[in-house]
């Protein structure tokens, strides 16, 4: 298995494809965001997805940004467009991508990182916490949860 950068990649044509075949609307969406050149102008200038993968397999993916879809915050970074295909649910693999995006966010200096999800009980079993819910962009009810970060 490897973690790769989606942007760093230079097989991107074969995985906005596979992000493609995700059975998920929010999976399209992010396939529109980066097919249209506004997955930046959407999460922030320094995000980017996250490809859990094994050889030419997409097992699960996600998104390291500055924005999701609770705007406007102030709150950052979040772990967005969590994904994981069938094939490879119940192995925790979600779980690799956050300890992912964890490392990332101690390196840029960050004491927690945000999810924003209509789950209840899926992110509490990685050590997050439920802070509240707010309103998403559409004005729908999103929870929102933290992960505190332990110091490097």
């Amino acid at each position: 298995m490897e973690i790769i950068d989606y942007f760093k990649s230079e097989r991107k044509d074969h995985w906005l494809d596979k992000i493609k075949k995700s059975d998920w609307g929010a999976g399209g969406f992010l396939h529109d965001l980066i097919e249209s050149g506004s997955f930046y102008d959407a999460l922030g200038k320094r995000s980017t997805v996250l490809l859990l993968t094994e050889g030419d397999e997409l097992m699960s993916f996600c998104t390291y940004a500055e924005k999701d879809d609770v705007q406007p915050t102030d709150l950052t970074p979040w772990m967005g467009f969590v994904y994981t295909f069938p094939a490879y649910r119940g192995h925790h693999y979600s779980g690799l991508l956050m300890d992912e995006v964890i490392r990332r966010a101690k390196e840029d200096g960050f004491e927690k990182i945000y999810i924003s999800t209509t789950h209840t009980g899926m992110y509490e079993k990685y050590g997050c916490e439920f802070m509240a819910v707010m309103a998403d962009v559409n004005g729908d009810p999103t929870r929102i949860y933290t992960k505190k970060l332990n110091k490097m």
